[in-house]
């Protein structure tokens, strides 16, 4: 079910993507950011892309790649995206653990989640449930359409061969 994230499948699931972006709820892309953007965001830019393909259809899927480059090297950073439709469904905790292990085969020690906007509970809730502490607050960092400026947390784990 989780595959690479090719350009077609990308091209699939980029009515969600869209969505999300244009909600300004939980990502911090420009509403109208375009498909090429967001592939290039996604899938050329990380280390590595993939999606959670059901009966042909993209339902999520993430990037990985380094947080920093040098010295901080060895810590990664990943985004998640889950349909409406899929959400509440074990799909996003299914693509975090699967990006877990693709951290640890490139060679990551750590995974750190640099702007979890505070009023996502789902999220906030789940990565907390997978091991990640909330490591530091970023006071009004996030424009969220509804609600104003809200705070953002850092999540952070150390990552575990098991």
């Amino acid at each position: 079910m989780i595959y690479p994230l090719t350009r077609e499948l990308f091209s699939q699931f980029w009515p969600t993507f869209k969505a999300i972006a244009q909600a300004q709820q939980t990502y911090a892309y420009a509403a109208d950011i375009t498909e090429a953007e967001a592939y290039h965001l996604w899938c050329e830019i990380p280390q590595l892309s993939f999606a959670w393909v059901e009966h042909g259809e993209v339902l999520g899927c993430y990037y990985l790649k380094a947080n920093a480059m040098g010295p901080g090297d060895h810590v990664c950073n990943c985004g998640y995206m889950v349909s409406a439709a899929a959400r509440g469904k074990g799909i996003a905790r299914q693509l975090c653990l699967h990006s877990q292990q693709q951290a640890l085969a490139a060679g990551f020690s750590a995974m750190q989640f640099n702007c979890v906007v505070s009023t996502n509970e789902v999220a906030v809730t789940l990565w907390q449930k997978l091991g990640f502490a909330i490591v530091g607050t970023l006071p009004k960092a996030y424009r969220h359409s509804d609600l104003g400026l809200l705070d953002c947390y850092v999540m952070f784990k150390t990552l575990h061969q098991d």
